[in-house]
């Protein structure tokens, strides 16, 4: 069992070691983007979640005679539009977020990490449409939430759509980085219900073209650390069955 569960902490000599003996090594990328997520939790978000899905689905392998799950840097930036009328939003185009993946899998794949997989918790279309794209042009596996198989295992807030600094994300930051969370504020912003995907479909681009002039909807007061680590539970055993497939599919030789 490798020293930690983050790759970019090994030493050269023992990530070589990964190839050479003991389980498959399966490396996951967790993406995200920064940008607002309501007056009350953080421009990281998504990254945070990304993030903390791969790290509980590694340590769900540690120890398994079969597979070995590391960490890789975050990709913390992603096309992030719809946002772009607040402070804090940070975006790349489609053809940089591709490249990025595309070529630090390919990067990998050379050095003989034949099994990766994407992680993403930023759910603009051209962000998930590009990692589809990257995903397929890296022949990676990809953990997509807004797959209707993944979603409707999810929480009713986030099939409904209305769940970008909600109930459904806020709860995830209380489970994993309460402390970035300004839980005064949270408690007292009414919910907004909104179907995201139907006012994107209907041509409305922009947060504050769907009434969001506060960069959320849903119902964040309702959010709590239980409910977080119930859908964090959930996520990590999704992604650890996709780690599975992945080693399964083309097993070390």
């Amino acid at each position: 069992m490798p020293a930690s569960i983050h790759f970019a902490d090994l030493t050269s000599p023992r990530a070589r070691a990964l190839l050479d003996t003991g389980p498959a090594p399966v490396l996951l990328l967790p993406v995200g983007a920064v940008e607002p997520h309501g007056p009350h939790a953080p421009l990281g978000t998504d990254s945070i979640i990304s993030t903390a899905i791969c790290e509980q689905a590694a340590l769900a392998l540690s120890g398994d005679s079969t597979v070995c799950a590391l960490v890789l840097p975050e990709i913390a930036f992603g096309v992030t539009r719809y946002s772009a009328a607040f402070t804090g939003a940070v975006t790349i185009s489609e053809a940089t977020l591709h490249a990025i993946v595309v070529e630090v899998c390919a990067s990998l794949r050379a050095q003989g990490f034949r099994h990766q997989v994407i992680v993403n918790s930023h759910f603009e279309p051209a962000q998930v449409s590009t990692l589809r794209r990257a995903a397929e042009d890296a022949k990676v596996g990809f953990l997509d939430p807004t797959r209707r198989v993944v979603a409707q295992q999810l929480t009713p807030e986030f099939q409904s759509g209305a769940s970008h600094a909600g109930r459904y994300e806020t709860s995830l930051v209380l489970a994993t980085r309460p402390e970035l969370v300004e839980a005064e504020i949270m408690r007292r912003l009414p919910a907004y219900e909104l179907n995201m995907p139907e006012a994107m479909a209907a041509g409305q681009t922009d947060f504050l073209a769907m009434g969001m002039d506060r960069a959320y909807c849903g119902a964040p007061a309702e959010a709590t650390a239980v409910e977080g680590n119930a859908t964090l539970a959930t996520l990590t055993r999704l992604l650890v069955d996709l780690i599975r497939e992945q080693v399964a599919t083309e097993p070390r030789s």
